[in-house]
């Protein structure tokens, strides 16, 4: 029951979304291009006006109807017994700050595979 209430509603969008777009507005819409020229041509341009305004308020009123009766039958209640914070359920644990790796002291390269490791001579600054 529950997928099918679901596939309505995604149906119900998508025919919602189509219709919206099929209006002209005052600058002429989207209408052209998926036909809304032609349709308007069939009825007559206030008929399909009409029809499209119809249209919509119903779609738009099913859709949040069919929302609401998903949200309240389907979708899993929570009590106040249930309820239990994010903070509660750290059990007190301290915050763990990330630590970074170590940086590297320049002048200092790493040594290759299997030799030994010598650090480099430091840089000897000049007298003055």
């Amino acid at each position: 029951m529950f997928t099918v209430l679901m596939s309505l509603e995604i149906l119900i969008c998508i025919l919602l979304i189509i219709v919206i777009l099929m209006q002209s507005s005052k600058g002429g819409g989207l209408a052209g291009t998926f036909g809304g020229g032609n349709v308007g041509m069939v009825f007559g341009v206030r008929r399909t006006a009409d029809f499209l305004i119809r249209a919509t308020q119903v779609l738009a009123a099913s859709f949040i109807v069919l929302a609401l009766v998903i949200n309240v039958f389907f979708l899993p209640t929570r009590t106040s017994a249930n309820v239990e914070s994010v903070l509660s359920k750290g059990g007190g644990k301290s915050a763990v700050t990330p630590q970074l790796p170590p940086t590297e002291v320049p002048g200092t390269e790493p040594a290759p595979s299997g030799a030994p490791s010598t650090p480099a001579p430091a840089p000897s600054t000049p007298a003055k």
